[in-house]
């Protein structure tokens, strides 16, 4: 009689264990209850759109989002950083092959003014070589002449001299934005705007014959000829 009522309750365990699992895969769209709604219907937020439960008719209401006409997609609270202050967009996927690259390497070659505003190019420059100096100088030199301390420690070789070189402020940004032979993209760890002001420092400090940026011309101090010129 013992041994019926154990098998009468192993059963009734078995059967009402099976009976909760079937339950529990049941269909999704027609379930009883649900614990914790925000987990079983996953809610995706379209930042332009108004956010609303799917499990619900019930509207976000959020200030934030209602003063933003219910949409999730904010404004940056005061004091972010812009991650392109410049305004440069001339950003464009890199090169896919060799014939890609040195056509757009021959192209940035005929760019001689960067499109930062030239009332700013003192800072700008005076950026850059902070830059440059920072980022570049361990392989390039500060002086630019390719003799970087890691360089003269043997661990690396074949960095050019900028003043052997034919370049301009465009094709410097171009190696510093896509790479050129051993030198890899430096896009990860500048931004446009900055690649601009460390091209624009390469070619003031290192490539002197350049022409001077149109801000550093205006700005330049009148010569004795210039003033008496002006005084009569």
């Amino acid at each position: 009689m013992l041994k019926m009522k154990k098998n009468v309750l192993k059963i009734t365990a078995v059967l009402g264990l099976t009976t909760v699992l079937l339950n529990s895969c049941g269909p999704k769209e027609n379930t009883p209850l649900v614990y914790f709604p925000d987990m079983y219907f996953p809610v995706a937020y379209d930042p332009l759109m108004k956010a609303q439960d799917a499990y619900s008719d019930h509207e976000n209401e959020i200030p934030a989002f209602v003063k933003n006409n219910g949409a999730t997609g904010l404004s940056p609270v005061e004091g972010s950083v812009p991650q392109n202050k410049d305004g440069v967009f001339e950003e464009s996927l890199l090169p896919k092959n060799m014939d890609e690259y040195n056509a757009g390497y021959d192209a940035s070659k005929k760019i001689t003014a960067s499109p930062l505003n030239p009332a700013n190019a003192a800072k700008d420059i005076e950026r850059g070589k902070f830059l440059f100096e920072r980022t570049c100088s361990a392989c390039h030199g500060v002086g630019g002449d390719g003799q970087g301390p890691i360089v003269q420690s043997g661990a690396y070789s074949g960095v050019p001299n900028y003043a052997d070189r034919e370049v301009t402020v465009g094709s410097v940004h171009y190696v510093l934005t896509n790479g050129r032979n051993a030198m890899g993209s430096y896009a990860g760890q500048l931004n446009a705007g900055d690649r601009w002001r460390v091209a624009m420092y390469v070619m003031s400090a290192f490539k002197k014959g350049a022409a001077a940026p149109a801000a550093a011309t205006a700005a330049a101090p009148a010569t004795p000829e210039t003033t008496t010129e002006t005084k009569k």
